[in-house]
């Protein structure tokens, strides 16, 4: 049995960081393994909330009694989101390492959580120089949104052009696949870009651009673009089926007037979207 080993925080209420990564994976046909940096009751968008992180020495024991099951050789994956400070961003260097001692071939995806237009940097001092000095050369498959991807490459993105060109610094630097989600530019008004770059290629697709603001949208699409990834071992193929789905996701969840993603009223958009929006080729 091979499994995603998956190190995100979580929330008991709604849908974001492992909450909303772990059933679309298993959605898809994955064993996943969950290991939590934060245990909340919910996100942090309420204004309030109840837990704490977990520390990183607990992270730790549960990442030594995985690999004392023998789950580390059977980890076909990794997948990290928001990492909450430096002592976590550690331990996925420790996990990925960990993996790869056992498979060598294991594929690591970083969801490079650092901040987002109108927010700005919301992550702790010292995790946006983790990512782009010690985390994304690990990575296999990275998926920055605009903000993220101007932070780690230090080209401002305005036009597809300076994502195209931003993607490729950032491929440079060692993953295989960039993904790169929200791309609201000002030639396209009314759509989302999502723009996948790899060596074999770079293609877009575009979205309507729905009006809502959700959170756990891109913990949900980092999860299902890398099993997507995983099935078809095509980087266009994986953009299409996860930006359908995702879209189908946010779409009945707005319709629903609800503030939480509808991942368990919805989940058949996960395997059969209802509209499948088709990638352009860019090279």
């Amino acid at each position: 049995m091979e499994g995603i080993l998956s190190i995100q925080s979580h929330v008991t209420y709604g849908h974001v960081g492992n909450s909303a990564a772990v059933f679309p994976l298993q959605r898809l046909g994955f064993e996943v393994w969950p290991i939590m940096t934060v245990l909340f009751s919910n996100h942090t968008g309420y204004g309030a909330f109840r837990g704490r992180p977990v520390c990183a020495d607990w992270q730790r024991e549960i990442l030594a009694g995985l690999e004392e099951r023998g789950a580390l050789s059977r980890t076909r994956a990794v997948l990290s989101g928001y990492l909450g400070d430096p002592a976590t961003a550690e331990v996925v260097v420790e996990a990925v390492e960990r993996v790869r001692r056992h498979r060598p071939d294991a594929v690591y995806a970083c969801d490079p959580v650092i901040g987002d237009d109108g927010r700005g940097v919301f992550v702790r001092p010292g995790i946006p120089e983790l990512l782009r000095e010690r985390i994304v050369p690990l990575a296999t498959l990275v998926k920055p949104n605009r903000f993220e991807l101007s932070a780690l490459s230090g080209i401002e993105v305005q036009t597809l052009g300076e994502a195209m060109e931003a993607a490729r610094a950032v491929r440079a630097r060692g993953p295989k696949l960039v993904v790169v989600t929200s791309l609201a530019l000002p030639d396209h008004e009314g759509q989302l870009g999502m723009l996948a770059d790899s060596a074999e290629g770079s293609w877009v697709v575009w979205t309507p651009r729905l009006p809502v603001t959700l959170n756990g949208t891109g913990d949900a699409f980092a999860a299902l673009l890398l099993g997507e990834w995983l099935v078809t071992g095509d980087a266009e193929t994986a953009l299409a089926r996860t930006a359908s789905a995702v879209y189908a996701l946010v779409e009945a969840t707005w319709r629903a007037g609800s503030r939480e993603l509808l991942l368990i009223e919805a989940q058949g958009a996960i395997v059969e979207p209802p509209h499948r929006f088709r990638p352009t080729r860019l090279r």
